[in-house]
């Protein structure tokens, strides 16, 4: 045991102090997280064993670790994992760090397959990140065939990675692809989703440290932000089975505006906007004419 940690919860609030001083609001719960990573334990463990755990060398690795997150760095790209559905993601600064809110994304796929009774639902996920969506999806349905799609390799490798390691990787097939453009012309789908960048370049200038740390390009998507939602809503149809969906995460002021420009194009049938936990306007979900 370390001579100078005889008390878990002062380590820990003192030590939270530390990020809290540099404006990181949640200091003893990412505190937690840190310990929990370093000692390879859970929460519970944590307060029942850590004193006895943190030895002077897994002390000074949280002192790295501490220090590092003190200038707003990313937790999740220190320690390399992000928690999503449950489950403990790789994730790398080659991939934007999950959120909460795309949850919802999983969710509202699930229960349409529920509700379309699908026995074997074929889904396209654009721009497949860390893997998240498609791994939740692959592990959460008894049978289903994914498409992941992403253009950048590196984006690819990781959420291979998480598929092998989290389970779904024989169901899903990974591409290298901007939009559609690795789809073929005769490939359906009956769910079209998409956790597409949504913010615009105003809107980029004033995100926190964390956020700007993740990929640009998974962020931005011109001057409205809606450059990459117009291509969806521009080229889905053309890719969607009789009867299925297309189901994406939009920026928290972007319903109204997508509502506009759905109601302009005679291939839509209905639209739905879910809210998030926070209230927020949150998940587009579209049907097509058949």
């Amino acid at each position: 045991m370390s001579a100078t940690i005889q008390h878990l919860p002062k380590y820990i609030t003192d030590k939270a102090k530390v990020l809290e001083d540099a404006g990181i609001v949640s200091g003893k719960a990412e505190m937690e997280l840190i310990l929990c990573h370093v000692l390879d334990v859970d929460h519970l463990n944590l307060y029942l064993h850590g004193t006895m755990l943190l030895t002077p060398e897994r002390t000074a690795r949280v002192d790295e670790i501490v220090t590092r997150r003190a200038t707003r760095y990313p937790l999740q790209y220190i320690l390399e994992e992000s928690w999503f559905f449950g489950r403990k993601f790789f994730v790398s600064p080659a991939v934007m760090v999950p959120t909460p809110e795309t949850e919802l994304l999983c969710v509202t796929a699930m229960e349409c397959v529920k509700e379309m009774e699908l026995p074997s639902p074929k889904i396209l996920d654009i721009g497949v990140g860390s893997g998240v969506v498609s791994v939740t999806l692959a592990n959460e349905l008894s049978d289903c065939r994914i498409v992941a799609l992403d253009i950048s390799p590196d984006a690819i490798a990781v959420a291979s990675r998480n598929a092998i390691n989290l389970g779904g990787a024989d169901k899903i097939e990974f591409r290298q692809s901007d939009f559609f453009g690795n789809i073929l012309p005769n490939e359906r789908f009956d769910l079209i989703l998409s956790n597409p960048p949504y913010i615009s370049e105003d809107e980029y200038r004033d995100l926190p440290p964390e956020v700007l740390a993740d990929p640009k390009i998974s962020l931005t998507s011109g001057d409205e932000g809606l450059d990459a939602i117009k291509i969806i809503l521009r080229d889905a149809p053309r890719f969607l089975a009789p009867g299925g969906r297309i189901i994406f995460e939009i920026g928290y002021n972007q319903a109204d505006r997508v509502a506009e420009l759905t109601s302009h194009d005679d291939r839509y049938e209905s639209i739905v906007i879910m809210k998030d936990l926070n209230d927020i306007d949150r998940v587009v979900m579209l049907t097509c004419m058949s």
